[in-house]
């Protein structure tokens, strides 16, 4: 599927637009901003994008109020259509985000309940008892998302509530055209419902991508041939930063063996999974990586694995923000886009993702493996892609068997001689086909 070849750009459209927190009910136009950020996007190579919520929500988006509405924080559906139409005018997709498990107490639904409790026709809807009370004192008690009050669980086997959420997905396909959907907390979805979504999906679109946010276990509970297509790698996000300040390359290249080796054990071999060095809900790469020298090799090393890489807006420069001084820090407006050297070496590694079969569908072997330093062949269809990573800073020579006598660097269009070593200068980082 389109996915597996595909280089995400993640937006936050409420924070990227400078929305602000509160449903203030003022209609602004504001989403019509990522329109003039299209150029930036061409120029790092991006071919999808990947859009936090954008339906009319409470606060964040994630509690949404309506389904079939573009928030009026961001503007009208007419808004949200030229948006969509203009990146798929620059062969760019649009996924947008599924929150599918839970709802926001000003959901149209539950406000109904609130009002005519047991004869609302839409008491079914959720997980609710009329003997308790809730953290806002309505007089009942409901089901919330993990004990967030303000995220009223849905009832995924009501089949009412099933019609609603598929009949606001055809209008998603009718109205916008939207390629795919990234499913909120996935794991917590109930497994019959994503089966019901993938056959319902397959029928809506060919080839409409779910993507499911999954943490850790095993993903090929979610992620198979009757659920989802792919979901979020967290189980190798902690150690992609993890290896490099901690000079262990061990605990990233190991975790990368597990998941998708040349070994019939590999966990998730043959999956394509949503790489990614920081997003939404976590503190930016720059704030976490201890070395600054280290930014382009972990973007090196997210988009050269196994899977597709997703970057987040602003990372491509190097923002920094920390998640402890609250989501709002992680989700800034900009003015506009910024381009630095991390920037062009980022737009470079996605031109080289989409021209390499190998990086895209190929196997995963580790050649050469040190606390410091990582060699990991990829191979599709007759290519043979080396990867070389030194986070060290100091030079290093590895000493194995390429298997060819030259390489053709794909980052720089040089030529790399592994005759006598193949010697990687201090933080450096190689994209290698062998001829």
């Amino acid at each position: 599927m389109w996915h597996e070849e595909a280089v995400f750009y993640q937006i936050y459209p409420l924070g990227f637009c400078g929305a602000p927190f509160e449903n203030d009910g003022k209609l602004e136009h504001r989403i019509l901003k990522v329109i003039d950020w299209i150029p930036h996007l061409v120029k790092l190579n991006i071919n999808a994008v990947y859009f936090s919520p954008v339906f009319e929500s409470d606060t964040h988006g994630y509690n949404t109020r309506d389904y079939s509405k573009i928030d009026c924080r961001l503007g009208t559906n007419e808004d949200f259509k030229k948006v969509v139409d203009e990146l798929h005018k620059n062969n760019i997709k649009v996924v947008l985000d599924g929150v599918f498990n839970h709802v926001g107490r000003g959901f149209w639904a539950f406000q109904d309940v609130l009002q005519k409790r047991w004869d609302s026709p839409y008491k079914d809807w959720f997980n609710i008892s009329f003997d308790g009370n809730s953290n806002y004192n309505d007089g009942l008690w409901y089901e919330g998302w993990e004990g967030n009050y303000d995220l009223v669980k849905i009832n995924l086997r009501n089949q009412q509530v099933i019609d609603h959420l598929f009949e606001n997905m055809v209008k998603w396909v009718k109205e916008f055209d939207i390629d795919g959907l990234r499913l909120d907390v996935a794991y917590c979805l109930d497994k019959d419902f994503l089966r019901y979504l993938r056959r319902f999906a397959n029928d809506i679109k060919p080839e409409f991508a779910l993507i499911g946010e999954l943490l850790h276990g095993d993903y090929k509970q979610w992620v198979n041939n009757d659920m989802c297509h792919s979901c979020t790698n967290y189980a190798a996000y902690k150690g992609l930063f993890s290896s490099f300040n901690c000079m262990n390359m061990f605990e990233i290249v190991n975790t990368l063996i597990q998941q998708f080796g040349p070994e019939n054990w590999s966990w998730f071999r043959g999956l394509h999974l949503m790489s990614f060095v920081d997003n939404h809900d976590v503190t930016r790469v720059a704030s976490v990586l201890q070395n600054p020298a280290h930014l382009p090799l972990i973007y090196t090393m997210s988009f050269c694995m196994p899977g597709f890489p997703c970057v987040y807006y602003g990372s491509e420069w190097g923002t920094k923000a920390r998640k402890e001084d609250g989501d709002p820090a992680l989700r800034v407006s900009f003015d506009k886009p910024e381009w630095n050297d991390l920037t062009s070496h980022i737009a470079k590694l996605a031109e080289v993702k989409h021209n390499s079969k190998a990086l895209c569908h190929g196997h995963f072997i580790s050649k050469v493996l040190t606390n410091h330093q990582c060699i990991f062949e990829r191979y599709a269809d007759g290519e043979r892609i080396l990867v070389a990573i030194n986070a060290a800073d100091y030079e290093y020579t590895a000493h194995f068997d390429a298997g060819c006598g030259r390489a053709l660097d794909l980052l720089t269009g040089n030529y790399f001689d592994f005759g006598g070593g193949t010697k990687l200068p201090p933080y450096s980082c190689y994209v290698l086909r062998c001829e």
